[in-house]
This record gives C-alpha cells, structure tokens and sequence, in this order.
C-alpha cells in the first residue's frame, strides 16, 4: 500500500528528468549562432546547475526561436503588401489596351 502513495512523486520526478534531460540535450545540440543572449557553453552550465529552473530559462530566454516566429515578429505592426493584381485590374492597363485596340481598328 505505500508504493501507491509514492507514485505521484515518482512520477513528478520522472517528468521532471526528462524535462532536464531534454534541455540539457537541446542546449549541447543547438548550433551556437543559435543560442539567444547568452553563450552556449553558459546556458549548458545555467541547465547543469540549476536543473528545473534552467531548463526553464532555456526554453523561454536561451533557446532559438521557430522561423515561424521570427516571420511573425518581423512582419508585426507592418502594414500588408498589397496583393499583386492582374493586368485586368489595372486601370492604366486598361486605358491603354483599348487606345491600341482603337489603333488597330482604324
């Protein structure tokens, strides 16, 4: 009956290594003109020495950002490009087609 009660805790253990575990990989793997704001080789030693609160770190401050968000952050607050439009809605085009449609037709 006691290793019933100690399951939660070893489960919250296990998660919590692997969560350690996979920022401590991800950090050593990750390119180092990757790494955000500090250097590589301190964010390995920041995940190393502070396991659950350095992988934390590393996931929000250290870790690259997704190209998806990089996309979103350079294009936030800038207006849309227009959408290109086709020759038959442009007036100018239009104006000058039927000036060499009325050419040809005299």
């Amino acid at each position: 009956m006691a290793y019933a009660a100690d399951m939660p805790s070893v489960l919250i253990g296990l998660a919590l290594l692997a969560f350690w575990l996979y920022c401590l990989f991800d950090a050593i793997t990750t390119p180092e003109e990757d790494v955000r704001n500090v250097p590589k080789m301190l964010w390995v030693l920041i995940v190393v020495l502070i396991p659950v609160l350095g992988g934390l770190l590393w996931m929000m401050l250290g870790r690259p950002l997704s190209e998806q968000t990089v996309t979103r952050r350079r294009t936030a607050g800038r207006p849309r490009p227009s959408v290109p439009r086709g020759p038959d809605d442009d007036p100018d085009f239009l104006r000058d087609l039927d000036r060499r449609l009325r050419r040809e037709d005299d």
